[in-house]
């Protein structure tokens, strides 16, 4: 265990020198404090945001899904792709056009400054009370399990959790108050690399293990017994139906990936808009790595140990501990912590920046310096951190389900906020007091179709909340237009274009939108019953023809998109951006 520590805290410290020294001296203005100077590339973008995305919870809690039941739960990961082309097409050439730094700032220039601050608080509660203290909580069980700290302190599982978070959060801390979002960045990027590597790893030691020393054999093995664990395509049964991902999937998934201020602050601080595309797009690729990075190792735990665990969740710990070389357990501990620290950090420099830019500056010194804006937000972020350290650790005592409460009370801020943006790009003529309505009626109607009618009337609906949230998306987007239709606005909004960076897009924007779109078909039919779930034998015999069918049609749209439609698509920006409106 000692050599673990080692080469945990080598690695580690490597990630923050190079932080250091690729971040000394950027951190003068607020451009460079927030933005990371607006200069970030897509390859740090991609890091970033990926690193951002997944979390020691996933890597646990996908895994546990996985052995316990299927494939269903990737469909959050495999979708992401269709949130990251609009957010690289549609959203990114308004946000880097209009030179926002938070969402918020966004939603004050279509609507109002009441609204701004509505969709701000939304925001500040759910990272302050949920999403932070979560993610720490979520990352030091996962630290716990896999490498069993109590034992090795001689320390009680509270003791042992409260001190993970504080030492996990202070780090984490450190890179968000002081160095700013080009050292989040750039250790996210460090980190992913390491995530990536490990966790491509990781199945095939499984797989290793799994064919007695025959990689081929383990994966023959996963693909002919017990095939049906290999399906994606949910059932009713199934706690993530297929049908929920053209519902309120959909919508929570572009919420996160198009909105949620913590995931595109990264893209804000893209050096062009071609390299933000490049880094969103990239990053849906990433996406498709997940199911065999962090849901294939469940399904080689249920064929190692079978039903015997005792906990769902210990299927990727167990796996962990008995397979990992004790020369690679140390990186993979800073990798795990790595991807703690990146949502963390994350978090905690977007909701310092939302502070300083969205409230402080609105409310309290609309003059304020960039000295003042960093100050502040540096004030806020240590206050903001010292609050999550001391909740995080009460989760251990919440009751059992909390869990599945913290991922449903994301749904209070999500689909009201993607309602507003969506709303707000594709409409000119709804007035401030369609959004403040609406958010005002999901809330309420959000918590009583969750818990407020089974809790104090007895009634109860038997569908997923995601599709509660699908069609209070539908709601939302219907009281902002018929706002629009009672009262709109006297002038039609029109957007002002004030870019500090090149808006030339990439050239390969739309072809490589395609290739993605294929991938995420491709994964869908692999883990089907067309693809490796099928019954009696490795593929059906419909899968290759669907492929070479797909491989066809995918490369078709690929040629049109780069001869035609690309250079359409470039035009149409062009000429917005000339009349120097969006």
């Amino acid at each position: 265990m000692t050599f673990t520590i080692i080469t945990c805290i080598l690695f580690m410290a490597f990630v923050a020198w190079y932080s250091y020294y690729k971040t000394r001296n950027t951190v003068g203005d607020s451009d460079g404090y927030f933005l990371a100077g607006r200069g970030l590339t897509g390859g740090f973008i991609a890091g970033s945001l990926v690193l951002t995305n997944l979390s020691a919870e996933q890597l646990v809690g996908l895994n546990g899904q996985a052995y316990s039941a299927n494939m269903s739960n990737m469909a959050w990961e495999v979708t992401a792709g269709i949130s990251v082309i609009i957010l690289a097409l549609v959203l990114l050439p308004r946000y880097i056009g209009g030179a926002f730094t938070t969402l918020p700032g966004f939603v004050n220039s279509r609507f109002d400054e009441g609204t701004r601050m509505m969709v701000t608080l939304l925001f500040m509660m759910g990272y302050t009370f949920v999403t932070i203290p979560s993610v720490l909580y979520s990352g030091a069980i996962a630290v716990l399990q896999l490498f069993d700290v109590p034992e090795l302190l001689g320390l009680s599982l509270e003791q042992s959790m409260w001190i993970v978070i504080w030492i996990v959060g202070i780090i984490g801390a450190c890179y968000a108050i002081f160095g700013g979002l080009r050292a989040v960045a750039i250790s996210d990027t460090l980190n992913g690399i390491g995530l990536l590597a490990i966790g491509l790893l990781v199945p095939i030691i499984g797989f290793y293990a799994l064919g007695n020393g025959n990689i081929f054999e383990g994966m023959k093995t996963i693909a002919t017994e017990n095939p049906e664990k290999l399906n994606s395509i949910g059932s009713s049964e199934d706690s993530v139906p297929f049908g929920t991902i053209f519902t309120g999937m959909i919508f929570a998934n572009l919420f996160y990936w198009g909105t949620n201020q913590y995931v595109i602050q990264r893209t804000l601080g893209a050096k062009s808009l071609a390299e933000g595309q490049k880094g969103t797009l990239f990053t849906g690729f990433l996406k498709m790595l997940v199911p065999f990075m962090m849901m294939i190792p469940g399904i080689i735990a249920f064929h190692l140990y079978g039903s015997d665990l005792q906990n769902m969740d210990l299927a990727y710990p167990a796996l962990i501990n008995e397979l990992l070389p004790p020369i690679l357990s140390g990186f993979f501990l800073a990798v795990l912590l790595g991807a703690v620290l990146s949502s963390f950090n994350s978090l905690l420099n977007s909701a310092a920046t939302m502070f300083a830019y969205d409230i402080y500056k609105v409310k309290f010194k609309k003059n304020a310096s960039d000295r003042e804006m960093i100050t502040i937000s540096k004030w806020f972020g240590t206050l903001l951190a010292l609050t999550s350290f001391f909740i995080a650790p009460l989760l251990l005592r919440a009751p059992d389900g909390l869990w599945n409460i913290i991922r449903e009370f994301t749904g209070f801020f999500n689909i009201p906020v993607i309602a507003i943006i969506l709303v707000g790009i594709f409409s000119k003529k709804v007035p401030p007091i369609g959004p403040k309505v609406a958010i005002i009626v999901h809330v309420v109607l959000y918590y009583m179709l969750i818990w407020g009618l089974p809790t104090f009337f007895g009634i109860e609906f038997n569908i997923s909340f995601i599709h509660i949230q699908g069609m209070l998306f539908v709601l939302a987007v219907v009281i902002m237009i018929v706002s629009g239709i009672v009262r709109p606005l006297a002038r039609p909004h029109d957007f002002t274009y004030n870019p500090k960076v090149d808006m030339v897009p990439w050239k390969f924007a739309l072809p490589v939108t395609t290739i993605l779109v294929g991938a995420m078909v491709f994964c869908f039919v692999l883990f089907s019953n067309i693809g490796l779930a099928y019954q009696d034998g490795v593929v059906s015999g419909w899968f290759w023809p669907i492929i070479l069918g797909l491989v066809v049609v995918t490369a078709i749209f690929y040629f049109i998109s780069y001869k035609i439609w690309n250079k359409k698509y470039g035009t149409l920006l062009e000429n917005t951006y000339n009349k120097k409106e969006l």
